[in-house]
């Protein structure tokens, strides 16, 4: 039987030291080649463990091992998110969106400022680990907040993700200890606007 297609750790979009002074090389490095590894690894776990189940026709606690699937996979896809949201500061990275994204942001937020504002307030506000992200519902058009708890809690159902910000205590503390404030005011130097708005656009293209 042909076993399933396992997950694999996205290589970085730019160098280890790209992202400083916002970002160290050794936090870079730390948080995708052993945070973010770890969750591909703990995936990859658990499909072996359901293909040799499958093989052997052995049962397996279905409740514990999808609720672990899901924080394992949803800690892969918005951490690859995440390296993509970001560029070195003034190429390619910070500044302000252009073009239908910053439309729609100014139609649903009546800023671009104002968005930064409650986009931040979210970030900052996240009870223990989790996300700070920008989603888009097709049905009503519209670019939504979405403060996402550990790595899968508190998603919209079938939202497409245009930027993720990690706020776990491992992406910001080695540089900037418990601020996170100042990590996450940081980090808009880094957002590289125009990944969002390719990802929009083929949203609003299907």
């Amino acid at each position: 039987m042909e076993q399933t297609k396992l997950y694999e750790l996205p290589p970085l979009p730019y160098a280890y030291d790209a992202l400083e002074p916002y970002i160290s090389e050794e936090l870079l490095k730390l948080h995708h080649d052993k945070h973010h590894a770890g969750y591909v690894k703990g995936a990859n776990a658990i499909l072996t463990k359901m293909d040799k189940a499958r093989a052997d026709g052995t049962e397996f606690d279905t409740k514990a091992t999808f609720k672990e699937l899901s924080f394992q996979v949803g800690g892969n896809v918005l951490h690859t998110l995440f390296w993509k949201g970001m560029a070195p500061a003034g190429k390619g990275g910070g500044g302000e969106p252009t073009g239908i994204l910053a439309t729609k942001l100014i139609e649903e937020y009546g800023s671009f400022a104002r968005f930064k504002k409650l986009f931040s307030m979210t970030a900052n506000s996240v009870e223990g680990s989790g996300w700070a992200a920008l989603a888009f519902c097709k049905k009503t058009n519209r670019p939504f907040i979405m403060q996402v708890e550990k790595h899968n809690v508190n998603i919209y159902p079938n939202f497409r993700l245009l930027l993720a910000l990690d706020v776990w205590e491992h992406a910001y503390y080695p540089d900037y200890k418990n601020e996170r404030g100042k990590f996450v005011e940081a980090w808009w130097n880094l957002v590289n606007w125009k990944e969002a708005s390719h990802l929009l656009d083929m949203i609003l293209a299907k």
